[in-house]
C-alpha cells in the first residue's frame, strides 16, 4: 500500500511539473520591441496639469481617542488569556501530532509483517 501511495505520488508531482514547464527563452532582455509600450511613448500626450477638488479635500483628522486605564488593564487581559489559550491548543496540537506519528509507526510495523 505504501509503495502505491508513493508511486501515486510521484506520478502527480511529474504530472505537475510538466504541466509547469515552458519552453520560452527566458534569456531575451526587455526591449521596447518586446513590451506593450515604452513608459515615455506612455507619458507623452499628457499635457493638462492635475487640478485640485475641494469636495475631495479630507478634514483635519483628530488625534487618537483617550482610553481609561480600566479599559487599557482589561485589553491586556484579554489579550494575555488568548495568548495562554492559543499556547495550550498549541501544546494540544503537538501532542496530537506526535500521537498521529506513534500510530503511524504502528501502522508501518503491521504492514511489515503481514508482507
Amino acid at each position: 500500500m505504501k509503495k502505491l501511495a508513493t508511486i501515486a505520488s510521484l506520478g502527480a508531482l511529474s504530472i505537475g511539473l510538466a504541466a509547469c514547464g515552458s519552453a520560452e527563452d527566458a534569456t531575451a532582455e526587455a526591449s521596447p520591441d518586446t513590451v506593450e509600450m515604452a513608459a515615455d511613448e506612455a507619458l507623452e500626450p499628457v499635457t493638462e496639469e492635475p487640478v485640485a477638488d475641494e469636495d475631495a479635500a479630507l478634514d483635519e483628522v483628530e488625534g487618537p481617542a483617550a482610553v481609561s486605564e480600566e479599559t487599557a488593564t482589561t485589553a491586556a487581559d484579554n489579550a494575555a488569556s488568548v495568548a495562554a489559550e492559543a499556547a495550550a491548543a498549541a501544546e494540544a496540537a503537538e501532542a496530537a501530532g506526535d500521537a498521529l506519528d506513534a500510530v503511524g509507526e504502528v501502522v508501518d510495523q503491521a504492514e511489515e509483517i503481514i508482507d
